[in-house]
């Protein structure tokens, strides 16, 4: 799995989470306005996505931004902005909010903040990538890695990366970065 070639020093590892764990990441309404809010986004401050699993309740991401490029705050309260007013109706839920939430404006999609790790090298890369694509059997969604459909291990698998079973019942290795 050594073979990612990327700029360590721009490149990030990033936990997203739904408001109070709400299990809504999954839905369509959602992972389109996702999809649309990321291209968006990107198009505007340009980002590689390296890894992405999204979950019902939490996503991790692996980005790298362009050299010297150091912004994923910017670029993921666009994102979640974008989400929010796109999805608010149907997923807004006033009862849940605290009064510094409703004087913020905040929505009931997400929390407010987001966890980071600079990636430090390839071994710390490859670690983070292996944590990614296994996180699905690690919550007990599914029994193997290709089994999930919101990640990109597929992405992986076709280009060699992955063997397909990879990520079966078995921990993959003794980490835990939740």
């Amino acid at each position: 799995m050594s073979r990612y070639r990327r700029v360590i020093g721009s490149t990030f590892f990033f936990t997203v989470v739904a408001y109070r764990r709400r299990e809504i990441l999954c839905d369509e309404r959602i992972r389109c306005a996702l999809n649309q809010a990321i291209r968006l986004v990107a198009s505007q401050r340009p980002f590689a996505i390296d890894a992405w699993v999204l979950l019902p309740d939490h996503m991790h991401v692996i980005w790298t931004l362009p050299e010297g490029d150091h912004d994923f705050s910017t670029r993921w309260s666009e994102i979640k902005r974008f989400v929010s007013t796109n999805c608010g109706g149907a997923f807004h839920r006033p009862v849940m909010q605290t009064e510094a939430a409703v004087a913020r404006r905040e929505s009931t999609i997400w929390q407010r903040r987001f966890w980071e790790h600079r990636i430090r090298d390839e071994h710390d890369l490859e670690i983070h990538m292996d944590y990614v694509h296994f996180n699905p059997v690690r919550h007990g969604y599914v029994t193997r890695a290709d089994q999930w459909p919101f990640s990109t291990f597929h992405r992986y698998v076709s280009q060699g990366m992955y063997p397909v079973d990879w990520g079966g019942n078995a921990r993959v290795s003794g980490y835990d970065l939740e």
